[in-house]
């Protein structure tokens, strides 16, 4: 028999290739995706974990781009109240670095430009009065207060995979593209799976290079093509630390080389610090943090609150290279974050759509955009359909946290009410399909550290490609923060003698 010819083959699985592969299956068309590693296992997991127009952009006059991304915030929060929320941005204001009249000015924008309607509006505030004034330093009297959102990162990529499933896609993780081949009217395209080893081959009239920091990679080693377009690879890395101020707002905070750095309630536990802008070379595959950044924002972090934030304090760091689209900018933090994409092939031939740069935050409209291109190349692509439209486990008010929280509560009477809370802001509404008829802790299995159980890792195992401990406890969940060593090779053990699971065959049981 020979291969199935799809409509669209997708190249890497992060956030862009996952967007669009869900886009376009609710489009009627037929979509093979492709993952080397995990889901979510470089760039799109590694990001500063928001949803946010980008304040500091304006100054660089990117209001395309941050209109675009203030309108989406609200887009997003209702598709996915559960891994996103509103967030608070507390903005010292420094005279030394910028005016008062401009941070402003600024904000004034950020509530205008975009459409915001669930949000609340700026303010200025007074960090003598102010709780959230207490952490810092004593001369910070002033400053402001405005909102964007949090999100689950790796698991915005994990639903947008589950839902384009649920649509009809096939997607592969562990299955790396090792050639693709124009051949007459279709693509050729051989993986190879690093499980088994086994190669495969599947056609597509249209092949999607989604392969983030890899993109030119593709183009020229896989595909065998030229492009004028090159990506500029720019490092960004997080430090984590004990939890340095006791609310709910998280800060933005505005440094001596005219760049700015995040300081995010993580956790529960633990304050998030990040994020750095440093140029990039070489192979992006298992990219970490150096000392220098790490001294970098714990310095940065140390001149605006009372507690100095020493390097020995980061208890976990990540880092995650950036494929932001080359416009010849004079530093990497003024190097656009816009998102360009490139169609590559003759008209009359089989195209290939390359992927530049990108957010978390407008991946949906990325998608949108991409799927445009690929209307005009191939027959019988419906109109656009996922703004309104939720992720798994997102159907519930944007504001229902609470209340869904109270109902499965309810429902499960007999569980910790912790448990219950982590994972209504994990999985939504899904959280009764992993819990199932449990009506007591004995009934979701073996408990492996923090609050992770066996039902849990099998509900991963089973719907969300979950493979290895790392999926498990550090995209899927943060839980390796809370598990010991000793428990994170139990886990391990545990995975490995219960063997794999194809989401793909199981989610076709629904």
């Amino acid at each position: 028999m020979p291969p199935k010819i799809y409509d669209i083959a997708i190249i890497g699985g992060g956030i862009n290739g996952c967007g669009i592969a869900r886009d376009a299956v609710g489009r009627g068309l037929s979509v093979y995706l492709a993952e080397k590693d995990d889901l979510a296992s470089a760039t799109s997991s590694a990001s500063t974990k928001l949803v946010h127009g980008g304040l500091r952009y304006l100054e660089h006059y990117e209001f395309r781009l941050v209109r675009e991304a203030l309108s989406e915030r609200e887009v997003l929060l209702g598709m996915a109240p559960h891994i996103i929320s509103p967030l608070r941005f507390v903005l010292p204001h420094d005279s030394k670095k910028r005016p008062a009249w401009l941070l402003r000015m600024g904000l004034f924008l950020y509530d205008h430009l975009g459409g915001r309607k669930f949000l609340p509006a700026s303010r200025s505030v007074n960090l003598r009065t102010e709780r959230y004034g207490e952490p810092l330093k004593e001369k910070f009297k002033r400053g402001f207060e405005y909102s964007d959102c949090w999100v689950d990162d790796a698991r915005l990529v994990v639903l947008n995979a589950m839902d384009a499933i649920d649509g009809g896609a096939v997607v592969e993780t562990r299955t790396e593209v090792t050639s693709a081949r124009r051949d007459g009217d279709i693509w050729r395209v051989i993986t190879r799976s690093s499980e088994t080893g086994i190669e495969s081959e599947i056609q597509a009239k249209l092949v999607v290079n989604a392969a983030g920091p890899w993109v030119t990679n593709v183009i020229a080693d896989c595909a065998d093509l030229r492009s004028e377009e090159s990506v500029r690879l720019v490092k960004g890395s997080h430090i984590v630390v004990p939890r340095l101020f006791g609310h709910d707002r998280a800060y933005i905070f505005q440094n001596d080389d005219q760049r700015i750095i995040f300081a995010i309630p993580y956790e529960y536990d633990y304050t998030l610090i990040g994020t750095t802008d440093v140029d990039f070379q070489g192979d992006p595959t298992g990219v970490g943090i150096s000392p220098e950044e790490v001294s970098y924002l714990a310095s940065a972090a140390s001149e605006y609150f009372r507690r100095t934030v020493r390097p020995g304090d980061a208890i976990w760091s990540y880092s995650g290279v950036r494929p932001l689209y080359n416009d010849g900018g004079g530093s990497a933090q003024e190097t656009t974050r816009d998102y360009v994409l490139k169609m590559t092939g003759k008209s009359a031939g089989p195209a290939m759509l390359n992927i530049f740069g990108g957010k978390i935050t407008t991946y949906r409209r990325l998608a949108e955009d991409a799927m445009s291109m690929i209307g005009s190349r191939l027959e019988n692509v419906g109109p656009a359909w996922t703004k309104g439209a939720t992720l798994p486990g997102g159907d519930f008010p944007m504001d229902g946290v609470a209340r869904l929280r109270k109902k499965l509560a309810s429902e499960y009477p007999s569980l910790p009410q912790p448990l219950i809370a982590r994972l209504v802001v994990h999985y939504g509404t899904r959280t009764r399909k992993l819990l199932g008829d449990a009506r007591d802790v004995s009934a979701l299995g073996e408990l492996f550290g923090a609050d992770l159980f066996e039902a849990e890792v099998r509900y991963l195992m089973r719907w969300e490609f979950a493979r290895t401990v790392d999926d498990v406890l550090w995209r899927r969940s943060k839980l390796g923060l809370r598990f010991t060593e000793a428990e994170a090779e139990r886990l391990s053990f545990w995975m490995a003698e219960s063997g794999p699971v194809t989401p793909i065959a199981a989610l076709a049981e629904q």
